[in-house]
């Protein structure tokens, strides 16, 4: 399949219904808008709604059906990157190859754009239109979950706390399944459930971004230690600077490029039975350990 430009038609699907559910830049309080807006639609990969549209369609729905989950993964994720780049936490002046929320709009302003575009992705998810409500609702729960302090927030935390620390595997799992993984394998499933999938076709795509997020998160580790800044947009070796729990750091490049791959495979083993459908998954899970940013 033509990877390239299943992610184009899908990205600009998304942009398009973000930018509709989303208040209009100019909106009193407009610096607070801006500065959302600012984040939100600096570009990026849009991989976790992306992936949302693509279970959905693996178990045989529409992609609309998943849509507002899409934007609320979305939205999400942005916040957690405005938030990730403050100087108490990773302290990054760019992102995306411009300056990052904080350089712009200052920290007040980027720590209260980054609340409000979680906030608003609940609020997205819960004015769904013409979608069954029980799956809403736990499609909804499985965002907030993963999430919340059992799933990306703790996962930070722990990578926080780590840094300048000698970890031990078990630790560093921890940290790379829920501070990246936990949101990806929610991406995959909420899709699924907004299509309706059975309890079989749930556990498929579980094993599915299970090992697709943590594949990712492996290769975001490789490209800090060997990416360049201008593919990838921001300053890299800052996992090494700060002593970061990172598989290249515990493990070497060469152990973690096999483990990334090793991970691709289960991924795709896992869409064994969906056929056709499931190919844009596939190849999302390939490109996850072959991008250069």
């Amino acid at each position: 399949m033509d990877l390239v430009r299943y992610l184009a038609d899908k990205v600009d699907i998304i942009n398009d219904a973000l930018a509709e559910r989303l208040v209009k830049e100019g909106e009193f309080p407009e610096s607070l808008h801006k500065a959302m807006h600012y984040s939100l639609f600096a570009g990026g990969k849009r991989l976790r709604p992306v992936l949302a549209l693509a279970a959905c369609e693996a178990v045989g729905g529409g992609f609309e059906a998943a849509l507002d989950a899409a934007c609320a993964l979305e939205c999400i994720h942005t916040y957690s990157l405005i938030h990730d780049d403050l100087p108490a936490l990773d302290n990054d002046s760019l992102r995306r190859g411009r300056p990052t929320s904080h350089i712009v709009f200052g920290e007040a302003v980027a720590i209260m754009a980054g609340d409000a575009l979680l906030t608003v992705a609940f609020d997205i998810m819960g004015r769904a239109q013409g979608a069954d409500a029980a799956r809403v609702l736990k499609a909804l729960s499985e965002i907030a979950s993963a999430a919340g302090s059992t799933g990306m927030i703790g996962g930070q935390v722990v990578d926080i706390e780590s840094e300048g620390h000698s970890v031990d595997f078990p630790i560093l799992e921890y940290i790379h399944i829920h501070k990246t993984g936990k949101l990806i394998l929610a991406s995959v499933r909420s899709g699924a459930i907004m299509a309706g999938a059975n309890d079989a076709q749930l556990a498929c795509m579980t094993r599915f971004g299970e090992a697709a997020g943590l594949a990712f998160q492996i290769a975001d580790d490789i490209l800090d230690v060997e990416g360049s800044s201008e593919d990838l947009g921001k300053a890299t070796g800052g996992d090494a600077k700060k002593g970061k729990a990172t598989y290249p750091a515990l493990i070497g490049i060469v152990e973690s490029r096999r483990r990334a791959a090793e991970l691709v495979e289960r991924a795709v083993e896992a869409l064994d039975g969906f056929g056709e459908r499931a190919e844009p998954l596939r190849a999302i899970a390939r490109y996850v350990v072959s991008r250069k940013k």
